[in-house]
């Protein structure tokens, strides 16, 4: 596993790259946090970082990446030292750049709006007025969840995708296979459980 702050270090560089720090915000880290572990515990079946997630009011939250950064407030986070991404990984950091493609181009409040759609926020938060507060943990299982319904939509919306598909289907009609089902044989099947 990695620091839950280097992974948050890695994004802010990212934006700095990419001439979007300003949008680099503590709120938008947060979000990106959560995402990345989700992602990870889809493809991996293991968290990226030990740190809890919590269902805070604005969305997720990574408690010590939070206060870490909580000084700025909502306003951009200063360039971190390129030191701090020597510990992570060039596995994980292939993961966050794929993460850092697909999300990082939301800002804060879209990435915000998001979460609080999504099933593990709300269910961690299930009986809780919205504006009440709350260190209710957000369960990995329903992360992991989150993550895999992502890596469908990510795929799905790959450019790439209709044509592989495409392909698999003309493909499967084009060849004789002898495990195909024929007409009535389904109908046969149910048939010889009733008898």
């Amino acid at each position: 596993m990695v620091d839950c702050l280097n992974v948050a270090r890695y994004f802010i560089m990212k934006a700095y790259e990419d001439g979007i720090e300003d949008e680099m915000t503590n709120m938008k880290v947060q979000k990106l946090l959560y995402y990345a572990q989700s992602l990870h515990l889809a493809l991996y079946d293991e968290p990226l970082f030990e740190e809890e997630i919590q269902a805070w009011r604005y969305g997720p939250v990574c408690p010590p990446a939070y206060r870490f950064y909580s000084d700025f407030e909502a306003k951009q986070l200063p360039i971190p030292r390129k030191e701090s991404l020597l510990q992570l990984p060039s596995d994980k950091k292939e993961l966050l750049e794929e993460i850092w493609e697909y999300f990082g181009g939301y800002n804060a409040y879209r990435l915000s709006e998001m979460t609080h759609g999504e099933f593990p926020w709300k269910k961690a938060r299930k009986g809780l007025l919205p504006e009440a507060r709350s260190t209710e943990p957000i369960l990995l299982d329903d992360m992991k969840a989150l993550g895999c319904q992502k890596l469908d939509l990510i795929e799905r919306e790959n450019p790439a995708y209709k044509l592989a598909i495409s392909e698999v289907l003309k493909d499967t009609f084009a060849t004789e296979s002898s495990n195909r089902i024929r007409k009535g044989e389904v109908r046969d099947w149910l048939n010889s459980f009733l008898d």
